[in-house]
């Protein structure tokens, strides 16, 4: 799911220079070595009761997927450059996403919120959150 996701914001005219998952993510510090950058990494799942009888367990889950951008503007003064720069990010990742079933997803990707998580030394940090449905099932 996350791989297609990514491969969706990264198609040839993206603005991003770079993209990862959840293990990229984590191995930035303050910033990610360029920038505009992208995260994509499921954040949550919430599944349903087991409605199947005399079957092998089967489950709808619904699935929160969390998009991070980070991108970085030195050009002006208290973040207002980077801010800028993010609007524009923002409504490329939203035009990419929503509507757009990730491989694995049952259902087409919808907006759930979006928040700015920090803005620091001309980098800007934000994370709008999508989510989708899935099953899960039991093996044999």
């Amino acid at each position: 799911m996350i791989p297609s996701i990514i491969a969706r914001l990264m198609d040839p005219g993206t603005p991003f220079r770079i993209a990862g998952g959840a293990t990229d993510l984590a191995t930035v510090k303050d910033a990610p070595p360029q920038t505009p950058a992208v995260y994509v990494f499921a954040g949550s799942d919430r599944s349903d009761k087991d409605e199947s009888i005399g079957r092998k367990v089967r489950q709808r889950s619904t699935v929160d997927i969390s998009i991070i951008i980070v991108t970085s503007n030195l050009a002006g003064t208290h973040n207002a450059a980077a801010a800028d720069d993010l609007e524009e990010l923002k409504a490329f990742v939203r035009g990419r996403a929503l509507g757009f079933v990730p491989a694995g997803a049952l259902d087409p990707l919808q907006h759930v919120e979006g928040e700015l998580q920090q803005a620091v030394g001309g980098t800007v940090w934000f994370e709008d959150v999508f989510t989708t449905t899935r099953y899960v099932k039991e093996n044999p």
